[in-house]
């Protein structure tokens, strides 16, 4: 049980994964939510996670402890909660390991590795009464929140389509490096954790959004999972879809790299399909601009990198992802509602530490999480069986005609990284 948090309410916190994202959000949690404590720094390579002791113990006054292995920080009844910002090969079994130890978690997306962990998160935190706030942070957004109801108003009409995008500018050739020795302070072993014992090798160490044992992507993984959350959440949340087909290859560099260049994926959720475009290529595509995440603009919307469609039989609204709001088309192109947005960051990290003390639901709940992550899970089994449409049993979560996806699907654990 979660242990009475004191007259005081100040929260304890240990980030597991200190590179830059990691050090980002560990340092807004501490500059942004009021007492809130950071105990440890957890990483397995010694060259990261100075710049988040040097700043923390600038703004709390005292040095957070820095540790190799996150089991000592799961140890120590003192800490709340947990950030996990490890490659995603980690995320399931470091949040299931700390929601056991009866710590709360914040986790970055991809939440999951593969479908079955992702329901095996869901057991855990139902079993150990965890809070679990999934760093889709577009569930914190006001403006998300608005063109949810919009929709549901039902002045789009029957909505029939949705077009999700995440075509991210630039890709460079990729070269295989040689294996070689382990660098001096990286701990390789718990770097791998779960994933399969294989020789030091700079390409899967620095590269592992490359690699189907430590990715789903980072295009798709690491950027549209944040657009097709938003996208779903609009929508009203809808449940895991009929099937999916997704097409795509290494179309710009074929230089051997598991994960596909481009991925083209339609879902089908029965009233209405879904795709999505995943990509890299070209600089004309751009991700949304601060000056319109954190400002009242909105994006040049057919140049917007990572922008969502949403087609009704009345009209059609454009949806930005991390700020650039929502604007809503007639059929003669006017723009009949709008509503500007604001990157809501700091906002789901507020959530997050809200919702330990108060034990409410976050924004980003572990169920919701997995429907999204199961998204990207989905389309990557498409195309690693062959460019083919799977059907999908929504109860089961398993498919109905391709043994070869249900076999890909399988993640299988190195002994003492079990989930």
């Amino acid at each position: 049980m979660k242990k009475n948090l004191g007259a005081n309410n100040k929260v304890i916190l240990a980030l597991i994964g200190a590179g830059g994202r990691g050090t980002s959000v560990i340092l807004s949690m501490k500059e942004n939510t009021p007492n809130v404590e950071v105990k440890y720094i957890c990483e397995v390579d010694a060259s990261r996670g100075g710049r988040a002791i040097e700043e923390l113990s600038k703004m709390q006054g005292y040095k957070p402890k820095r540790v190799g292995d996150m089991r000592h920080v799961f140890d120590d009844k003192e800490v709340d909660a947990v950030v996990i910002c490890t490659p995603e090969h980690w995320h399931a079994l470091a949040a299931i390991r700390a929601c056991r130890a009866g710590k709360d978690v914040y986790v970055e997306k991809n939440i999951s590795l593969a479908i079955e962990e992702g329901r095996k998160m869901i057991d855990t935190v139902h079993e150990h009464k965890r809070i679990v706030q999934c760093g889709t942070q577009n569930r914190s957004a006001a403006y998300a929140e608005s063109a949810r109801k919009y929709i549901q108003s039902g002045k789009l009409g029957n909505i029939v389509h949705v077009k999700s995008y995440c075509m991210l500018p630039g890709s460079k050739p990729w070269f295989l490096k040689p294996d070689s020795p382990v660098p001096e302070g990286l701990d390789w072993n718990q770097w791998l954790g779960p994933a399969p014992l294989v020789p030091y090798n700079l390409s899967r160490h620095k590269a592992w959004y490359d690699w189907w044992a430590y990715s789903g992507g980072y295009s798709l993984a690491g950027d549209a999972s944040h657009v097709m959350d938003l996208a779903r959440m609009v929508l009203g949340d809808p449940d895991h879809p009929k099937s999916v087909y997704c097409a795509g290859g290494r179309y710009l560099h074929d230089d051997k790299r598991d994960v596909p260049d481009i991925q083209n994926i339609t879902y089908d959720y029965g009233s209405y399909t879904l795709s999505c475009v995943s990509s890299q290529f070209g600089e004309y595509m751009a991700k949304t601009k601060s000056e319109i995440r954190y400002g009242n603009k909105f994006p040049d919307w057919k140049l917007n990198a990572t922008r969502t469609e949403i087609y009704g039989i009345e009209g059609m609204m454009y949806l930005g992802r991390h700020g650039g709001g929502w604007q809503v088309l007639s059929n003669n192109g006017e723009v009949v509602a709008e509503e500007f947005g604001m990157f809501p960051d700091i906002e789901h990290q507020q959530n997050f530490i809200d919702s330990i003390r108060t034990r409410n639901t976050p924004d980003g709940n572990i169920e919701q999480g997995h429907l999204s992550a199961t998204l990207i899970h989905l389309a990557n089994l498409a195309y690693r069986s062959g460019d083919v449409q799977l059907l999908f049993d929504q109860e089961r979560e398993v498919f109905t005609n391709s043994s070869k996806a249900n076999e890909l699907s399988k993640v299988t654990y190195r002994p003492g990284f079990e989930i």
